[in-house]
């Protein structure tokens, strides 16, 4: 039941924490093995050896057991050697940070995802002249065939997701158009603790989303309304306003790394790093931090008379019957909160607990945790390891394991929920739960 460690090669516990966290990741696993399933059909590609994707997924397959290995304790220096032939300067001999290394693993794939294949020179014209020739038999002047493009080539790693950035003028409440930027971890700061309240995932989440205030920008709205006020042939100035700025996910990953920022600056200038313990779950729901395209309003009125319809009680006659009050309490339904510890979640970490959702029964953007990478130390100098799963039995590869493990380079034994909770994580390795269909009781289905 236990996995095989990685050996240290001065101060490489970065990276072999990295490693043993993404190998607990099957998503990611599947797409390193789909996309490197190119390189064994075209030959114009560069040597397996070469290649970032071929080598981190051997490594992640032997540390998921999907591998058979007869060493207990794997070598990683292969990764640093493909990593320094696509020019990253990453010493083995000095300290080195884990979020820094995912960057860089992302990065250098989307690097290789974008390398177009060599597109080979039509020189002969004649032979593109002639329609009745085949795609098979048109050959250039070196005799070469053309090689397949792979649609491997465009596909996004799991780890990618999209940023929106929304701004509304506070004065005329004019919204810009809304931005996107992509992102490959959410980098969560960790804001000043309440005495008495416990930190949990949801306030960095929510604090992450909240809404700020951008002074001075240039509204061109409001500027526009002040021309058309104006007499002619006076020249205006641009208005500047304050703006509100609110961030959302537009795009939420297959598989989602969230990041704990935990170094912070004193005033004299100096690093330090917060020791906070930010309680976590063993399933994320991600629906309240979603972006949602917003709806018209004659549409949403349109929207809401008909959910009112199809909610509403049907009394022997077959006329709807008018809610209580009890039904239309006021104020908003309160939120679940992600990272509060309950006995709900004190369970087999395989079951998918409904029960544990009661505001929300059926989540769409539902996530597991798969593995946590910890920090010892301060920002000098540490040790990181990594609470993981154990990979799933032979027998049923596609379910989810309750057994954890801890991890630290060559050292692996296995490890206790309460454990798990107790860390105080850096990296949170989550990947999405397939929808699945509620309760028949609930009359509605499942989106995906």
């Amino acid at each position: 039941g236990l996995v095989p460690g990685l050996l240290n090669l001065g101060n490489t516990c970065f990276m072999n924490s990295l490693l043993q966290g993404l190998s607990s990741c099957p998503s990611f696993i599947k797409w390193l093995e789909e996309f490197t399933a190119q390189y064994k059909t075209d030959q114009n590609q560069p040597a397996e050896h070469q290649c970032l994707s071929v080598t981190l997924l051997h490594l992640l397959r032997a540390l998921s057991c999907q591998e058979v290995t007869e060493e207990d304790v794997l070598d990683a220096s292969c990764l640093l050697e493909v990593l320094r032939m696509y020019r990253w300067q990453i010493s083995s001999f000095e300290e080195q940070d884990a979020h820094e290394l995912f960057h860089v693993l992302t990065s250098s794939l989307e690097d290789e995802r974008d390398r177009q294949p060599r597109v080979t020179h039509l020189f002969d014209v004649h032979s593109l002249e002639q329609p009745e020739i085949t795609q098979k038999q048109i050959s250039c002047r070196t005799r070469g065939s053309l090689p397949p493009v792979s649609n491997h080539w465009k596909s996004q790693h799991p780890f990618h997701g999209r940023l929106t950035s929304n701004m509304v003028c506070k004065h005329c409440e004019h919204q810009s158009p809304v931005r996107y930027d992509t992102f490959d971890s959410l980098s969560l700061s960790i804001p000043a603790a309440l005495w008495g309240r416990p930190m949990t995932l949801d306030h960095c989440l929510h604090h992450f989303i909240s809404s700020e205030s951008v002074k001075d920008v240039v509204c061109d709205n409001c500027t526009k309304i002040q021309a058309e006020g104006t007499l002619n042939g006076q020249s205006i100035e641009n208005q500047r306003t304050t703006f509100v700025k609110q961030l959302k996910l537009g795009k939420l990953p297959q598989c989602l790394c969230i990041h704990l920022q935990r170094l912070s600056w004193s005033n004299q200038g100096t690093a330090l790093k917060r020791h906070e313990h930010v309680q976590f779950s063993e399933f994320l729901i991600m629906d309240i931090y979603k972006y949602h395209v917003p709806v018209h309003k004659s549409n949403q009125n349109e929207l809401n008379q008909k959910h009112s319809e199809e909610t509403a009680p049907v009394t022997k006659d077959g006329v709807a019957a008018k809610p209580s009050d009890a039904d239309q309490s006021p104020g908003p339904k309160p939120l679940f909160m992600n990272g509060a510890r309950s006995s709900s979640f004190l369970m087999s970490s395989g079951t998918f607990p409904l029960a544990a959702f009661p505001e929300c029964s059926s989540p769409v953007y539902l996530y597991r945790l798969m593995a946590v990478v910890v920090h010892h130390g301060d920002m000098h100098s540490g040790h990181f390891v990594t609470y993981r799963r154990s990979p799933p039995s032979p027998k049923s590869p596609l379910s989810v394991s309750s057994q954890w493990l801890w991890v630290s380079d060559d050292a692996v034994r296995k490890a206790s929920w309460q454990e798990v909770l107790s860390s105080s994580a850096y990296l949170l390795f989550y990947e999405r739960v397939p929808s699945r269909a509620p309760p028949q009781s609930l009359g509605v289905r499942a989106k995906e």
